[in-house]
């Protein structure tokens, strides 16, 4: 397996199972994620009969970028696995430093109506390792550090779990990327088991929730999830959560023309989320060559965010990127730039 897939304490029980202290995961670590070596060879403070031992049972095989992709303060970076399949991730300049969202499977099975990604049935999950992979290729691509990751590239990082947790222990560790838990957002459109079992990670991950309408007859038009989770038992879920963390939760809102962009809309979601600890991101919509949607307008977001405001919701609009390479929110698909 590729190395980059173990937390250390995964790695502190591999080295125990060969009979060796666990506090070479430590060394280890440093090595990959601090000094960025390229191979085993390299960790010169580890016995040559230990590094033979890592080579017999570990690969260290980087992601290879086969296409980036730029545009203002943005970047699209495509990604050939091992399989041959291909994802992608985008790379944010804000005034804060760099984001980075990250894929967490190929494909995507949850369906969204609006979403490029979601137009591609599931493959298969991402490994940990190949998560962790993206943020040091890009790093070594950009020789900079990255300061805040967001899961909400391709997939539904919920519905690969143990693979997205292990990839948040890896980037969390002080020993590993070091990126701090406050600095990592995970959004999902809402698998109410999952959240359940995040609430207990004692994890302080940000938690995103795709809702994008705010009753379920709209929300069972535009995203099948619903005629599972529906809003009112999502809604439960997210009040159990905030309990149990103590941990803001944020509300997001793509902003499709005349379908959940009324001001009778934004009143009703007003009163859905009353005194709830949350604030609403209101998402203009990246069109794509799914020609059944269209961005609100202006006028539409102008409105729905002061209505929220003044049924005393939290709420802000998100900053645009990356529209015109396709890397915008519900843009990312996985294919080559033309």
């Amino acid at each position: 397996m590729n190395i980059y897939g173990l937390t250390k304490k995964g790695l502190e029980e591999y080295f125990l199972s060969i009979g060796e202290k666990k506090y070479k995961a430590t060394q280890v670590y440093e090595w990959l994620y601090q000094k960025r070596v390229k191979t085993f060879t390299d960790m010169t403070n580890l016995k040559k009969e230990l590094i033979t031992k890592l080579n017999e049972n570990f690969t260290m095989e980087p992601l290879q970028i086969i296409e980036v992709q730029k545009g203002e303060l943005v970047r699209k970076y495509l990604f050939r696995l091992e399989d041959s399949e291909l994802i992608e991730a985008v790379l944010m300049e804000h005034d804060y430093g760099l984001s980075l969202c990250i894929s967490s499977e190929v494909g995507c099975n949850m369906g969204c109506r609006f979403c490029e990604s979601g137009r591609r049935k599931k493959v298969r999950n991402l490994s940990a390792a190949e998560m962790v992979l993206q943020i040091l290729a890009i790093e070594e691509t950009i020789k900079k550090r990255i300061s805040s990751i967001v899961i909400m590239g391709i997939g539904e990082p919920l519905d690969n779990y143990d693979n997205v947790m292990n990839f948040i222990r890896i980037i969390n560790d002080p020993k590993g990327i070091a990126i701090g838990a406050r600095h990592i957002t995970l959004s999902t459109c809402g698998l109410i088991p999952k959240i359940n079992e995040l609430a207990k990670e004692n994890i302080q991950i940000n938690l995103a929730i795709s809702l994008h309408a705010p009753n379920d007859e709209i929300r069972n038009k535009i995203m099948p999830v619903n005629k599972v989770y529906n809003i009112s038992s999502l809604i439960a879920c997210l009040k159990d959560y905030i309990a149990k963390t103590n941990r803001r939760i944020t509300i997001e809102y793509v902003m499709l023309e005349y379908i959940n962009d009324s001001v009778d809309c934004a009143k009703e979601l007003a009163h859905l989320l009353k005194g709830m600890n949350v604030y609403v991101n209101l998402i203009p919509y990246n069109e794509t060559e799914n020609i059944e949607f269209n961005k609100s307008s202006k006028k539409s977001i102008d409105k729905f965010f002061d209505t929220l405001k003044q049924n005393n919701i939290n709420v802000t609009i998100r900053k645009e990127f990356g529209g015109a390479i396709d890397a915008a929110c519900g843009q990312l698909r996985s294919k080559r730039g033309v």
